[in-house]
């Protein structure tokens, strides 16, 4: 029998400033500050998590590789119905944050384009295999 998985515990993005990106994705994602990291008095990581305790990510001081990550998509949060990728989109028009708009995906459909403060891109996605008719 193999080890069993049941999804992820966090996902950990390098960022320039700490205060900056956690500001970012509390506004714009809506995750909440849950744990900070200080290392010899200076703020060197948060723990942010949604307000349904189902998703965690990490945001850790490391600017070079924060730079090195710039225009690469580490992170896509699935969401559960069209009408809900949607409503992202109106969201971050809303909070006037650039993105590329919804774009058929190979297995769904994928809001790409939005780039937090570092320039790492998080993008949505909706499994074209995850919805009943009546929600899209």
């Amino acid at each position: 029998m193999d080890p069993a998985l049941n999804g992820f515990h966090h996902v950990k993005l390098p960022v320039t400033d700490v205060r900056r990106s956690r500001d970012w994705y509390e506004r714009v994602l809506g995750l909440r500050l849950y744990i900070e990291f200080v290392e010899d008095g200076t703020l060197m990581g948060v723990a942010l998590r949604d307000a349904n305790n189902t998703l965690d990510v990490a945001l850790r001081h490391d600017p070079v590789r924060a730079a090195a990550m710039a225009g690469f998509d580490p992170m896509a949060l699935r969401v559960p119905t069209l009408r809900d990728l949607k409503a992202w989109q109106q969201r971050l028009d809303d909070l006037a944050e650039p993105h590329d708009g919804i774009i058929t995906g190979h297995v769904g459909q994928v809001l790409v384009g939005l780039h937090d403060p570092d320039g790492i891109e998080i993008r949505f996605y909706h499994p074209a295999d995850s919805q009943p008719e009546d929600a899209r």
